[in-house]
This record gives structure tokens, C-alpha cells and sequence, in this order.
């Protein structure tokens, strides 16, 4: 059956690339000789057969041929798809022969060494790059490797997130609405040579966010070599409105009305954020700090659809600068009557 690669890398048959790029991180940091001075024969071993898993499942070519012939179609011994003609003894005319295992860490890492700036490193017919010397102050290699966090942590730094304001209406946060951002943004191609780009971006507004809420795309930020690209983050901005003022779930409106509006009774009447007309007869003596609470006509609540928080309407009541001898008569005659 030859090895069985996946397993060797600890991956699924349908592991992504991205499933194997974190493997091999992880076990050739674990694996590499330098990190297992006292058992170094058993590290190389296993170091250069996890080089060799990864170089075949990281390659797509290399991979349909493993999963329809295993390690045996690879090396020669049954033919690969497609393959119309054979040498020897049945065995395909291209064979595969594993890379060195120093070449595919050194691509896999690039120029800076994953160890944090303590240089590059090799093993096989070209030696061991760190010298004991190297490590005075750490205490050895070991130690090294834990104090940098171990294996499953290396490799590039995500750069910091990237914040834009995202401006809304309140008619947008009420009803929900979609909006189209065009960014433009610089991405690597594989010679590591960044390019610039325009990409559309579609942000869906839900009914009942607030000034605040984020909406994050990963890694839409700028490529650049041995970094991670830092994720876009949109923040709601809430735009002021002409006639509402948001207060958590509740709208609230002021209305300017007269003193004899206020003894006498009014109606509100109002359009609402999503077009309807409402009519709210106030029967009582409108007195200053009253204020009149109509239910479920407030914002949406994101998190229980169908419910609404209150429209909660105030007054300013317009009090006359001066009155006659004969008006200040008549309130009197009809206030104490």
C-alpha cells in the first residue's frame, strides 16, 4: 500500500491547502533535527517524510496521482492517469523523486527564518546552521522553541485590522438595505510581486442595527510577503435625521405646539421611517416633561423579529411673551371657574 501520506501530516482526504500549510507548520517544527538533538536519527526520519507528504499533497498533479495510485504510482511501479506509455516493467517514463527536506522548509518559510530573527537553518549534506553558540541566553534549542510559543503558532504575522466608517441612514437601519463598497487593495502573485486591484464588496444591512455594529471580511486587506492580510472591518455610522432621534430601540420626536394646543388637545401626525402615515389624537392637558408613548413604532429589534421598541413623542410647548389685561382676565375668569 506504501505511506500513507495524509496520515503522516494528520489531514482528512479533503484537506484544503490550507489544512496542509498549517500541518507541515506544525510537525516539521516539531520534527526538525535541530530541535531534537538527542534524537536526532529518529527526527530526520520522520522530518524527511513529512517534506515528502507535504510535497506531494501541496501539488495537485502529484496528489491525483497519490489518490488514484498511492505512493506506488508516484515512484514508478503503475501508471499515472492519462499515462499512454511505460519503461521497464510496467513502470511510468516520469518518476517522482522527493525534494530535499531543507529546500521545501526554506521555500515554506522564505528568506526570514521562522524562528523570530535568529537566522535560517538546514540540516542533511549541508549542516546544521545554529551553532550551540547561538542560543547563549536561551538555554538551548528547546528552549528556544517554547519561548517562541512552539511549532503550532509560527509562521506570518497577521497585520492589524483595518476600520472604515460605514455611514447609514435611519431609514437604511429600520428597514435594512444593501449596500455595494469598492475598495481597492494590493495583492501578491506567486513571485511574491504586488499588484493593485478593485473589488466590490457587499454589505447587507440588517433591520435594527446600531451605530457601532462591525461587519468584518477577513483577510481583504493588503498582501504583502510573510504576512497575513489584515481584515477589513466596516463600523456602522449612524447619519442624523431630520424629524427622529434614536434612543436604543426607541425613536423619539419633539413637537412644537401652542399653549392653547396644549390645554386645548392636538394631534401628532407623522410619516414613518418606512413610509406609512400615523395619526395620534392627544386628548390630554399637555403639561411640560409630558411625553405620549405609542408601542411597536419604534426600531426593529435585530434579535427578535416582528417586535419593535416604542416612538415616544414629546412636546415643547410654545408659552406667549406677553398678554393683554383683558386675555389675563379671561385665563383667570376661566381657570378658577
Amino acid at each position: 500500500m506504501g505511506v500513507d501520506y495524509y496520515n503522516v501530516l494528520n489531514v482528512g482526504r479533503s484537506a484544503s491547502d490550507d489544512d496542509l500549510k498549517k500541518a507541515y507548520r506544525k510537525l516539521a517544527m516539531k520534527w526538525h533535527p535541530d530541535k531534537n538533538p538527542n534524537n536526532k536519527k529518529e527526527a530526520e526520519a520522520k522530518f524527511k517524510q513529512i517534506s515528502e507528504a507535504y510535497e506531494v499533497l501541496s501539488d495537485p498533479q502529484k496528489r491525483a496521482i497519490y489518490d488514484q495510485y498511492g505512493e506506488e504510482g508516484l515512484k514508478g511501479q503503475v501508471p499515472p492517469p492519462g499515462a499512454s506509455s511505460f519503461s521497464g516493467r510496467g513502470g511510468p517514463n516520469v518518476r517522482f523523486n522527493p525534494r530535499n527536506a531543507e529546500d521545501i522548509f526554506s521555500e515554506f518559510f522564505g528568506d526570514s527564518s521562522p524562528f523570530g530573527g535568529m537566522g535560517g537553518f538546514g540540516m542533511g549534506t549541508r549542516g546544521s546552521r545554529f551553532q550551540d553558540s547561538m542560543f547563549g541566553g536561551f538555554g538551548g534549542p528547546e528552549s528556544m522553541f517554547e519561548g517562541l510559543g512552539g511549532g503550532a503558532t509560527m509562521g506570518p504575522r497577521k497585520a492589524k485590522p483595518v476600520e472604515n466608517r460605514l455611514p447609514c441612514t435611519l431609514e437604511e437601519l429600520y428597514k435594512g438595505s444593501t449596500k455595494k463598497m469598492k475598495i481597492s487593495r494590493n495583492i501578491a502573485d506567486v513571485s511574491g510581486k504586488t499588484l493593485p486591484v478593485e473589488e466590490i464588496l457587499t454589505i447587507k444591512i440588517k433591520p435594527g442595527w446600531k451605530k457601532g455594529t462591525k461587519i468584518t471580511f477577513p483577510e481583504k486587506g493588503h498582501e504583502e510577503p510573510n504576512v497575513v492580510p489584515a481584515d477589513l472591518i466596516f463600523v456602522v455610522d449612524e447619519k442624523p435625521h431630520d424629524v427622529y432621534k434614536r434612543d436604543g430601540n426607541d425613536l423619539v420626536v419633539t413637537q412644537k405646539i401652542s399653549l392653547n394646543e396644549a390645554l386645548t388637545g392636538y394631534t401628532v401626525n407623522l410619516t414613518t421611517l418606512d413610509g406609512r402615515n400615523l395619526s395620534i389624537p392627544i386628548n390630554d392637558v399637555i403639561k411640560p416633561g409630558y411625553e405620549k408613548v405609542v408601542p411597536n413604532e419604534g426600531m426593529p429589534l435585530t434579535k427578535e423579529p416582528g417586535k419593535k421598541g416604542n416612538l415616544r413623542i414629546k412636546f415643547d410647548i410654545k408659552f406667549p411673551s406677553r398678554l393683554t389685561a383683558e386675555q389675563k382676565a379671561g385665563m383667570k375668569n376661566l381657570l378658577t371657574g
